[in-house]
């Protein structure tokens, strides 16, 4: 490759799957995914982490990772303000993750934390459940303002989750869970998350919980106080007060969630930014320079910045449409 001479294109890549203690089947059963085992807890769909970057499934760049085409065509694939920011590097990680059981109860540090002990990103994120069972719930803030103390003496006791503020779930609830917020996933959920590039995690209780090895999992509690927020806070997105199809608009990303009936187009809007998307249920097409790429419920894709034909979907389907703000 040389630069100067980008093929712009819809990227589609391949899935690096992730074995995890909580994980299950799900991502076969409703994405017909080739998971390796009934233990699958995250697909990372696009990922520009240097330990495992994305490979590329489709046209002329198939078999290159997305790191080695930022290394050449930074500008062409992020756009220009993206770069100016980030540099040639993907700023954001998009991830399925299927929790057959509970999640561990864990906090993500800040930008200024996660740099001055990971050489990392924080790592803000959010969550949209395309499935849940009956029941369901998740764990995200606290809640009402607690001390050290308490939440100490709770983690002693074994009482944490009673400090926890518990939401029951359905496809389609959205949390933004900005930095030092308290989470974990329950069992029965999967979701599609959006996050910062970054693999730090602190994790503070995991319900006693034994590996496959048979050991307790390492936790973190003495690093993870210096990232939570005490403060009672609610991470529910309220789609009842946001704008149109507007889900989360923070400094890292903005997400919209698109539902596409048939007989309607989605023209894309060109922003001279990468986007990215998400299709979380239904069945799309991809209208682009004489060509029509179809799409399935469970596939991320990104748009270059460089694209500038323009590019219609067509279909019936929901997605999450995922770009970085100026």
């Amino acid at each position: 490759m040389t630069e100067g001479n980008f093929q712009p294109y819809p990227l589609f890549f391949h899935p690096i799957f992730q074995y995890r203690i909580w994980g299950g089947e799900k991502l076969k059963t409703l994405f017909n995914k080739s998971t390796p085992d009934n233990r699958t807890g995250e697909s990372w769909e696009l990922s520009g982490l240097k330990e495992a970057p994305s490979v590329v499934s489709n046209g002329v760049y198939s078999g290159k990772n997305i790191n080695e085409l930022l290394e050449h065509f930074g500008v062409e694939i992020l756009g220009k303000s993206v770069v100016e920011k980030y540099g040639n590097q993907l700023p954001l990680l998009f991830k399925l993750l299927d929790a057959r059981e509970q999640l561990s109860i864990q906090v993500h540090p800040n930008d200024e934390l996660a740099q001055q002990r990971h050489n990392s990103f924080g790592k803000t994120e959010m969550w949209y459940v395309v499935q849940a069972d009956s029941g369901s719930e998740l764990i995200a803030g606290f809640e009402k303002n607690t001390s050290i103390d308490e939440f100490k003496s709770a983690l002693d006791s074994s009482t944490v989750t009673q400090l926890m503020r518990h939401h029951e779930v359905q496809q389609g609830d959205t949390f933004f869970l900005e930095t030092g917020t308290v989470h974990a996933i329950g069992a029965g959920i999967v979701i599609a998350e959006i996050q910062q590039t970054s693999d730090i995690t602190y994790r503070i209780y995991d319900f006693d919980r034994i590996d496959q090895d048979g050991k307790k999992r390492q936790l973190h509690i003495e690093e993870s106080l210096d990232a939570i927020n005490f403060k009672a806070n609610n991470p529910k997105v309220d789609k009842s007060a946001k704008a149109a199809n507007i889900l989360v608009e923070c400094p890292y990303f903005n997400t919209y969630e698109v539902h596409l009936r048939t007989g309607a187009n989605y023209i894309v809007e060109k922003r001279g930014v990468f986007s990215a998307f998400m299709l979380v249920s239904g069945a799309i097409d991809i209208y682009f320079d004489d060509s029509v790429i179809a799409v399935s419920a469970g596939q991320t894709f990104l748009i270059p910045a460089a694209i500038n034909d323009q590019i219609i979907f067509k279909g019936a389907g929901t997605f999450l449409e995922v770009f970085v703000g100026s």
